[in-house]
């Protein structure tokens, strides 16, 4: 029998991770659902006894096939922090960050083992994951190196604009100096197969150009002409269905009104800023090119309102149910 379970990590517990996860499952169409949270236990009922977010029972179990699925119930595999109770809600925490990794680790074996079919994150903090000697840029580089893939990049997600990442959490001028057409290449490959995973027959990919106005013809850089059109080029003769490069400042606006199915953006500001306008609280952030799916809520921490009630698990829900209808 196929295995429908979705992993949820719980990210930084001091954030609204353990807020959102809550709300998503204890309301709506998610009660229910097919998904196992793994984090720690006894601080998901500290949230709940505070009375922010809906009341809800825990069962704390040791593997996936001890999970009961019912409306009024969320499954947590316990993976708990080093001090629980010293846990203060708002405030970077090494332990917090220790938590966070341990949580992704303890999922990503889960779905390498089969045992779930994907894994969807909540929010942690780069700041508490280097505090606690883990020392990536995020998740997605986190993931890649616990599953040794090699080619993979970072899509966000909505229903209307879909972009996908040459470059995420480098400087500006290292992006610069390291730009290259394999890069290009391959992140248009993973950009085509993912689009077909999710339903699109025959993708249409935009390429966004690096400068105004993609360069110009070179009147105002040459990356374009240097980099981009030879991996255009390339891709193309691979029958991926590639246009551009395209004004960035344009393209965007086009693939949201149904011109393309995705984007390719260069660097993460380039496709960030466009998304999280256009589609901020039901933005989806997805790691394509991992062994599994992998899908977050595509926004930070916030620390400011963690723990008050007035987090929006919009974007958690939209990710957990994206994880459990990809197949």
């Amino acid at each position: 029998m196929k295995n429908n379970v979705v992993a949820i990590t719980m990210g930084d517990p001091a954030g609204i991770g353990p807020e959102i996860i809550v709300k998503s499952l204890a309301e709506g169409e998610l009660a229910g659902a097919s998904a196992v949270v793994i984090g720690c236990a006894s601080t998901m009922q500290r949230l709940i006894k505070s009375g922010v977010v809906p009341q809800i029972k825990i069962n704390v179990i040791q593997n996936i096939k001890e999970a009961q699925f019912s409306a009024d119930t969320i499954n947590i595999i316990d993976e708990p922090l080093a001090d629980p109770s010293a846990l203060i809600a708002g405030k970077v925490q090494a332990q917090a960050g220790d938590l966070a990794f341990r949580c992704i680790k303890r999922a990503t074996e889960l779905a390498l083992a089969g045992e779930v079919k994907a894994i969807a994150t909540a929010p942690l903090n780069k700041e508490a994951l280097h505090l606690a000697g883990h020392n990536y840029p995020g998740h997605t580089e986190l993931l890649a190196q616990l599953t040794n893939t090699k080619d993979y990049a970072m899509v966000l997600y909505t229903e209307k604009l879909k972009v996908i990442h040459v470059t995420t959490h480098i400087a500006l001028r290292k992006f610069l100096d390291t730009l290259n057409s394999e890069r290009i290449i391959t992140v248009s490959r993973i950009a085509s197969d993912f689009l077909k995973r999710v339903g699109y027959e025959k993708p249409r990919i935009a390429i966004a150009g690096v400068n105004p106005h993609a360069g110009e013809n070179g009147l105002f850089g040459d990356e374009e002409i240097v980099y981009l059109q030879p991996a255009i080029e390339q891709v193309r003769s691979e029958g991926i269905n590639v246009y551009g490069p395209c004004p960035p400042d344009t393209v965007f606006l086009q693939a949201y009104q149904g011109q393309y199915d995705m984007v390719v953006a260069m660097y993460h500001d380039q496709g960030h800023i466009p998304l999280k306008l256009l589609g901020f609280y039901d933005g989806v952030n997805i790691t394509a090119g991992l062994p599994f799916l992998r899908t977050s809520a595509d926004h930070g921490t916030a620390f400011d309102i963690a723990w008050t009630g007035k987090a929006n698990p919009e974007s958690m829900a939209i990710s957990l149910k994206l994880a459990m209808n990809v197949v």
